[in-house]
This record gives structure tokens, sequence and C-alpha cells, in this order.
């Protein structure tokens, strides 16, 4: 099983059309277990990139996750960080903003969210939203102190698009990589999960009438992401597409994808020089006297 990541990154400056971007894939994996063996071994290798990241000191990564409702943005990033050191990991879910934070910028609230160096942040849903939920819901504008007939008009989302692409480019130049994730999933797919969400007691919790008033949305959401992706996506801070039909092949792509990134940053346990080893030495003498 090889995936190529550029098999399903959105190419800077190019329009988006999702009917075009396939939901399903051909199966990564013939049975379950040779996905779960296939899953392992990627996050075996992450668990390693990521104490390679911990110690170099040298970058931070954020990884952004944008969906539909039942896309599958827990469970993928639940199965593909499994294996990351809680201490090296920060995974922020942003909600509805509250009171302070509609009186600030709309990058505001998940700016002060940003991972450290040497750690890797994860922002299950983002200020994306702005660009998203606020779109096709133009009344939420209000909130932010704007007339959501400033919704209409292109000039509103073109600044919004702006200020991200400048914000990330920024973080880029600082260290900071950033890497952000569709799951591409289909209206029917979306149709099958409700109603086992419904029919699992178990799974009540996660459905509501909410959810559902969304649906009608879809056509209108699925606008927004083409505009967004489009906008947004480039050399440094791409858009990645994945079909999300199939759970276990959308956690197989965005696991390849975080490795690859991980891994074109040449990650390095930091270099002991002489001074260090000699005291090292030093101390390691002490250590064997100290058991006789």
């Amino acid at each position: 099983m090889k995936i190529q990541s550029e098999d399903f990154r959105a190419r800077e400056a190019e329009a988006v059309d999702l009917d075009q971007w396939p939901t399903r894939v051909k199966p990564l994996t013939r049975t379950k277990n040779e996905y779960r063996a296939a899953l392992a071994d990627h996050v075996k290798r992450l668990s390693e990139q990521q104490a390679k990241l911990y110690a170099d000191d040298r970058y931070a990564v954020l990884f952004v996750f944008q969906a539909m409702d039942a896309a599958g943005k827990d469970g993928c990033i639940k199965h593909v960080m499994s294996g990351v050191n809680p201490q090296g990991c920060q995974v922020y879910s942003f909600k509805h903003p509250s009171a302070t934070e509609l009186q600030h910028d709309f990058l505001w609230r998940t700016t002060v969210d940003l991972p450290e160096r040497g750690r890797i942040g994860i922002f299950n849903r983002s200020y994306y939203e702005e660009v998203l939920v606020v779109r096709v819901h133009p009344e939420i504008l209000t909130g932010e102190g704007l007339s959501p007939a400033a919704g209409s008009g292109k000039a509103l989302w073109k600044g919004r698009y702006r200020s991200i692409v400048e914000f990330e480019n920024h973080l880029h130049r600082n260290d900071t990589r950033v890497v952000k994730f569709f799951l591409h999933l289909s209206k029917e797919e979306q149709r099958k999960r409700f109603l086992e969400r419904i029919d699992d007691p178990a799974k009540n919790w996660k459905f509501s009438a909410f959810d559902m008033a969304e649906r009608n949305y879809w056509a209108e959401y699925q606008k927004a992401y083409e505009k967004c992706i489009a906008a947004t996506s480039t050399e440094e801070s791409p858009w990645y597409i994945v079909p999300a039909d199939d759970k276990d092949d959308a956690r197989l792509i965005v696991s390849q994808v975080i490795l690859d990134t991980l891994e074109k940053l040449k990650l390095r346990y930091p270099k002991t020089d002489a001074k260090r080893h000699a005291e090292l030495l030093k101390i390691r003498e002490q250590l064997v006297q100290d058991a006789e």
C-alpha cells in the first residue's frame, strides 16, 4: 500500500469543484487486519517523528480539520494521533464564539491556542468557520458588529481570505507549518451516519436537530468550501481534500499526509558537542562509582 499525498492536495490558485473530487477511493487495504497493521505502522512512525519534533525544538506544526457533520473528524484525530505523547500534542475544538471573542478580530480566538515550538497543534474546526458557517449564515455577522448585508458581497470574504493567507504565511515564516484537511463526505453517507446515530442509543448524544437543520444547507456549504479552499490553499499551507465516506481510508490518508509533513522538516535530535560529551562521561563515572 502506497498513498500519494499529492493526489489529495488542492493546488494553489486553482478553482475547486467538489463534485470532481471523490468521496471514496479504491480500498487502500483488503482486510480489517491489514488496515489495523497499516495504521499501527503510521502511528508508530508518527510517534517517532513527534519525539524528534519535540527534541529538535525548531518547528511547530498545526493541523486543521474541517468537514460537514458526521464526516469523522473526532475519530480521525483520535485514531491517527493515538500514539503521540500527550505532552507534545494540543487539541482544540472551537464552538460558538464567546462575547469576549466577538469583540476581537475573527482570527484572535484561535491565535492564542497556536502550538509552541516542538509541539503539534490540532484545530478541530478553526478560524475557517468564519468563511464557512458565517458565509452560509451571514446573520452571525451581527454579533461581530457587522451588518448581515455585508455577507452578500464579495469584498468581505475576499478580505477574510486574504487575512487568512497572510496569517498563515506569517506563521510559516516563523517556523509554524500549517496543513489543512477537508474530510470530503457525500450527502448520502452523511444520511446513513445520521440514521446510525439515531438507531444506536450509544450514539444518540452525537445527533441533534441542529445537525439536521444544517444538512438543509448542504449545497451552500459545498459552495463555501469550494471558494474557501481555492482561495487559501497555498504551497506553504496546503489543503488536502480527503475522501471520507470510508473512515479507514480517510485515517490512512490523513496519517500519511502528517507523516510526509513531518519528514520534510528533516527533524533531528540535538547533537552532543565535545564539551557536553565530556560532562556526560564525568557524570557516568560518578554513577558507576555509586553502585560500588
